[in-house]
C-alpha cells in the first residue's frame, strides 16, 4: 500500500492525536494491543487502529432490532403469504445492510426459513453497533457454529471439506448446489 510521504505539520498532528488516543484507551487496554506491530505501520494506520478499538470498546451493546428508528420489527411470518414474505423478506435484507449487517450462506434456506432465523435469531441478538464504514457484521445463516453440516454440504470449498474431515476424522457430507440462489448485498470479511 503506497502512502504519500506527510508533511511535518502532518507528521506533528498525527503524533499529537496518537498521543491523545493512547491516553483515551490506557485504561481500556488488555495484552491484544502488544500482538500489533506499530513500529512497522505509519502513524495515520496506526491511529486508524486506535480508533477503530476505541470506538469498540465504547460501542453500545443492544439488539439489532433497536439499531433502526423506529425498531425493526417486521410482521408474523404466518400471517404472509409466499410473495408478501418474499418481498419483506429482501426489505428486510436491505435495511440490515445499510446498518452493516450482511446475511451469509443463506441459499441453502427458503425464504420463509430465512425470514424465520431472521426475526428469531439476528433480530433480537445483542450485539456492538460500530459506526465505521468498513465495520461489517457478517451473519453466518448456516449454523456452522453448532451444527457444520449445511456449512460443509453447500458452501465449502475442496480444501476446507478436506480439512474438516483431517481434524475431526468423519466425512463430510455429500456436497450439494444450494437450492435458493439469491442475490443478496455483500460485503468484505
Amino acid at each position: 500500500m503506497y502512502l504519500p510521504k506527510p508533511t511535518k505539520t502532518e507528521q506533528v498532528d498525527q503524533l499529537l492525536r496518537n498521543a491523545r488516543l493512547r491516553d483515551e484507551l490506557e485504561p481500556l487496554l488488555d495484552e491484544s494491543i502488544a500482538w500489533v506491530d506499530t513500529q512497522r505501520m505509519p502513524t495515520a494506520v496506526e491511529n486508524d487502529f486506535l480508533e477503530s478499538i476505541l470506538e469498540w470498546e465504547r460501542a453500545p451493546m443492544e439488539p439489532i432490532r433497536a439499531w433502526f428508528d423506529p425498531p425493526l420489527d417486521p410482521p408474523d411470518p404466518r400471517r404472509l403469504g409466499p410473495n408478501q414474505l418474499h418481498n419483506i423478506l429482501l426489505e428486510v435484507v436491505e435495511r440490515l445492510f445499510q446498518k452493516r449487517v450482511v446475511l451469509d450462506f443463506t441459499d441453502h434456506l427458503t425464504d420463509r426459513e430465512l425470514y424465520a432465523l431472521v426475526i428469531r435469531d439476528i433480530l433480537p441478538s445483542y450485539e456492538k453497533k460500530l459506526e465505521r464504514g468498513g465495520a461489517y457484521l457478517h451473519w453466518d445463516c448456516s449454523g456452522a457454529d453448532s451444527d457444520p453440516s449445511d456449512w460443509l454440504r453447500y458452501y465449502a470449498s475442496d480444501a476446507d471439506r478436506e480439512l474438516w474431515e483431517e481434524e475431526t476424522g468423519d466425512t463430510a457430507p455429500q456436497r450439494r448446489e444450494p437450492p435458493y440462489r439469491r442475490d443478496l448485498p455483500t460485503a468484505p470479511m
